[in-house]
């Protein structure tokens, strides 16, 4: 009987040890018991050692796996099933297949989303009113992508090397690596030419300085000048102003008649005197008068003009 019960409890201690791998497997796998699993088929140019159970990756945690790869003549179609039925995934998703590392190893395929939050009430992708409500469904396809890989920098590295090759590429660097060591040296030449430019303009410069202080006297003249000439414009104004006033154009004009008329005057006695001169007898009279007022003078003041001893 104690044998019995110590076989029972073996077996039953290798059948739960079986049990919990067997769930431990599947959990590192992401199978979760009691949920739906649903599926998305993505579209591939290039599936990059793709396989069937390779694991469906979401933010780095697993999610689910691939069931099957179907090879058509214009895409690598690959059925992926997710283990996670409340995973909601806003459009747009791509599918991307990586690497575990540079270097290789087993290719996985990440979801990435690039779409907005979701609101707290949009529908599971196995809802009924997932259709059209922004969310990844299930049966749905999207476009796949090929992560870069060893093989495919290698590939790309190749190809660039082939055209470089192709172009001549090579050639042509040395030869514009020789043409920019020429063109340093040159940049430097200019640079030493700028430099001595630069002394020369310097001295320039205090040349100009010691020149500006010596002119500043005739500068300050200038100044003064230009001041003066100043003053005397604005006293010219005030004559033009004055001048254009017409009462003093009535007085210049009655000034200018006044002289006029005394011009006449002046001419007319002047005239008179004249023909008083050229009259002989009237000379005559006038010399007489003359000498009589001084006979006169002579007798009335003889200590004054010396006639009297």
């Amino acid at each position: 009987m104690r044998r019995s019960v110590r076989e029972a409890l073996v077996g039953f201690s290798i059948v739960g040890a079986i049990a919990g791998f067997a769930g431990t497997m599947l959990w590192l796998r992401g199978v979760r018991l009691g949920s739906e699993n649903w599926t998305v088929t993505a579209d591939f140019a290039n599936a990059g050692g793709l396989a069937a159970r390779s694991p469906v990756t979401f933010r780095g945690i697993m999610v689910g796996t691939v069931r099957s790869i179907d090879v058509t003549p214009m895409a690598v179609k690959a059925t992926l099933e997710i283990h996670a039925d409340d995973l909601q995934l806003p459009l747009p998703v791509k599918a991307s297949v990586s690497s575990a590392s540079l270097l290789g190893g087993d290719a996985q395929v990440e979801l990435v989303t690039t779409g907005s939050p979701l609101p707290k009430n949009a529908p599971k992708p196995k809802s009924g009113r997932c259709r059209n409500s922004g969310i990844l469904c299930n049966g749905a396809t999207i476009q796949g992508e090929s992560a870069a890989s060893l093989s495919t920098v290698t590939a790309t590295l190749e190809q660039l090397l082939n055209e470089a090759q192709k172009s001549n590429l090579i050639p042509e660097l040395v030869e514009s690596t020789k043409q920019f060591g020429i063109t340093s040296q040159d940049a430097s030449k200019f640079l030493n030419t700028a430099d001595v430019a630069a002394e020369n303009v310097d001295t320039l410069v205090h040349q100009l300085r010691a020149e500006v202080a010596r002119a500043q006297p005739t500068i300050e003249n200038l100044n003064r000048a230009t001041a003066e000439a100043a003053d005397a414009a604005a006293h010219i104004n005030n004559l033009a102003g004055a001048i254009d006033n017409p009462d003093t154009v009535s007085d210049l004009k009655q000034t200018v008649t006044n002289a006029r008329e005394l011009t006449a005057r002046i001419d007319q006695v002047g005239g008179d005197i004249e023909q008083l001169t050229d009259d002989p007898r009237f000379m005559k009279g006038l010399r007489s008068v003359m000498i009589g007022l001084g006979t006169l003078f002579e007798e009335v003041y003889p200590a004054q003009t010396g006639g009297s001893k």
